[in-house]
């Protein structure tokens, strides 16, 4: 003998709603309608973006902005959560855009792999004492296409800032 299995009708036309935190990287905007935000507020730059020639070669990746240790950290678009946890000793979150993502650190992470996060949702707090500003006093802002850095303020709309010859 075999189970007999029963449906509705309504169950086999109807999709069940996605919930949020679950939605697949496939949902997640592409560039063109990423709506950013400042991850950090007030925002003031003390660190310009510097890229290698080279990926391996040294050069600053992001962008560094002034904060204190505890200052609340927020997503700047929507997006899924990939990492939150330490690397080489720091604390970094990094939320997938859709063909891009970003980076923040040092972070003591508020959200986990998975989370998904709205522009402006808190996703942690300034670390103590760790970072390449040493005390706490930046969040390094990074924004990546694969395996290119980009200056993040590029999902602000705001244009890069070139150095002179």
């Amino acid at each position: 003998m075999f189970p007999i299995l029963f449906a509705s009708a309504a169950m086999a036309t109807t999709p069940p709603t996605p919930i949020p935190s679950l939605m697949p990287v496939s949902h997640v905007p592409t560039t063109r309608d990423v709506q950013g935000v400042w991850p950090v507020r007030p925002a003031e730059v003390t660190g310009s973006f510097d890229p290698p020639a080279q990926n391996w070669d040294s050069g600053h990746r992001g962008i560094d902005l002034a904060t204190s240790t505890g200052t609340v950290v927020m997503s700047a678009a929507d997006g899924i959560v990939t990492f939150a946890g330490s690397l080489a000793g720091r604390g970094v979150v990094v939320v997938d855009h859709g063909s891009v993502r970003t980076t923040y650190e040092p972070v003591h992470a508020a959200v986990t792999v998975g989370d998904w996060v709205s522009a402006s949702d808190e996703i942690g707090a300034i670390e103590t004492g760790t970072g390449h500003c040493g005390d706490g006093s930046c969040l390094h802002w990074g924004l990546r296409r694969g395996d290119t850095y980009l200056d993040p303020r590029l999902l602000l709309g705001l244009r890069p800032v070139l150095k002179a010859p």
